[in-house]
């Protein structure tokens, strides 16, 4: 596919890294001659220097003859006129844009569903992150609490606590242990290299386990894999940017939420929008302001700043000085794959994945719905629709046992109008099936995608 990308920053660069691997034939532009330089001696990519929004400059990046656009900068509107004028003066097929902004969110209806602004696929990192991190709160004792088939079903990562009671059991041992609720082992992760599951795979301490359930049962199961986490009753967002006002905005009714801000007149904007969050002005790495605010006895504590260091530095302080769950927003990926395998802090987010997961939905081919990026892009998480019959697709009408996935793939759970179905090796898929898999090596992509791909005889 020949994909144009604009803007050459962390999002930006991260997405080009994962679509030149896939040989895509990507262009990045971007007015920064230097991340360019950086972005060439690194991937298999053309490049061009100019302003993403200039006709000449996308006519230079071949958007003549491309078939996707992603407008990826720092500026909103820079996105917006590019995907304007990708469509008017290209007729581009599909546009994709990055808008930041609350204010053009809250019209997004009015501004880009009825052509006004002609993009296909609005993204908002600051609202996907958001989501992200809410639904980790929600779920106390999960890493990662992704979703499939509009909510039906989600796939949640857990750390296996020493003492919790599936601990040294086989796989093949769940239903004894959990009557009454359904679920699939999709990958586990020992030491951070993949195991796949068998009914004898024995689950050990510390290991991260991805298991596939409907949404109403992924709580219990948590329950079993570790200690069950008391619920969340307060919390500290440090940083109140896009991500921190989203982020209070979204927790403040349900949550005693309080939110650090550094600079005092966005502290006093926040304080007249929130309505119950409590905003304090100050620097939340100041050890006296976290204990003032009694960091001990807190739940969880989230930090969202626009700066990898203070995030990191303020969670780690926060978890010595008693909170019991750390959060922090990092975009550099490399302090990413620090902190985790240190462990020093819960969580780690990264922005790029939460967006390259929303990108690569209209990336992939073989009729996929969604794509969710795991472990820094190494794994992959896919909703597929299955299409066709017997003659015609290489899975409808097929027993899982029957159909030949790729190495480390593991079809987990079936969406089927209303209803979840957990799979197992003599599941058979139905035509509009939503297919709920899991990859532990990316590189197998394609081949799921022809998987799900429908012969030239399906009308």
């Amino acid at each position: 596919m020949k994909i144009v990308i604009l803007g050459a920053g962390q999002v930006g660069g991260s997405v080009a890294h994962i679509l030149a691997s896939e040989a895509n034939d990507v262009t990045v532009v971007d007015v920064t001659a230097e991340r360019l330089q950086a972005l060439q001696d690194r991937l298999d990519l053309r490049t061009v220097c100019g302003h993403a929004s200039h006709p000449g400059v996308l006519e230079q990046a071949g958007i003549a003859d491309a078939e996707m656009l992603i407008a990826l900068t720092d500026n909103d509107e820079v996105n917006m006129i590019a995907c304007q004028i990708a469509y008017a003066l290209f007729n581009t097929p599909t546009r994709i844009a990055r808008v930041r902004a609350s204010g053009y969110i809250a019209y997004q209806d009015r501004l880009f569903k009825n052509g006004a602004f002609p993009i296909n696929v609005l993204i908002s990192p600051e609202q996907l992150v958001t989501d992200y991190i809410s639904r980790i709160i929600e779920h106390p004792g999960a890493l990662q609490v992704l979703d499939f088939a509009e909510g039906q079903v989600r796939l949640v990562g857990v750390k296996a606590y020493e003492g919790s009671t599936l601990v040294g059991q086989a796989l093949r041992t769940l239903p004894d242990r959990m009557p009454g609720i359904e679920t699939r082992v999709a990958a586990i992760f020992r030491q951070g290299s993949p195991i796949v599951p068998e009914g004898d795979s024995l689950i050990e301490a510390d290991d991260e386990v991805f298991f596939i359930a409907a949404r109403k049962n992924t709580r219990a199961i948590i329950g079993e894999l570790r200690k069950l986490d008391r619920m969340v009753k307060r919390l500290i967002i440090a940083g109140g940017g896009h991500i921190g006002a989203r982020l209070a905005q979204a927790l403040e009714e349900r949550f005693q939420v309080k939110i650090i801000e550094r600079d005092p007149v966005i502290a006093r904007q926040l304080s007249e929008q929130l309505s119950r969050a409590i905003v304090l002005q100050g620097d939340a790495a100041d050890e006296n302001l976290l204990r003032q605010e009694n960091i001990e006895q807190m739940d969880v504590f989230c930090a969202v700043t626009n700066d990898d260091e203070v995030n990191i530095l303020s969670a780690m302080l926060a978890k010595r000085m008693g909170a019991r769950k750390v959060m922090a927003l990092i975009n550099l990926v490399s302090y990413v794959d620090l902190v985790e395998s240190s462990g020093i802090i819960d969580v780690a987010i990264s922005p790029q994945q939460a967006t390259i997961g929303s990108l690569l939905t209209h990336v992939r081919r073989g009729h996929v719905a969604k794509v969710h990026s795991l472990r820094r892009g190494a794994a992959e998480a896919i909703e597929a629709i299955a299409h066709g019959d017997y003659k015609t697709s290489k899975v409808v009408g097929r027993r899982i046992e029957e159909i030949r996935l790729p190495p480390g793939a593991t079809i987990g759970a079936i969406a089927r109008s209303d209803a979840v179905i957990i799979c197992h090796h003599d599941t058979v898929i139905e035509a509009d099936d939503h297919v709920i898999l899991f990859l532990v090596d990316k590189k197998r992509v394609p081949e799921v995608e022809r998987l799900f791909s429908v012969g030239a005889t399906f009308l």
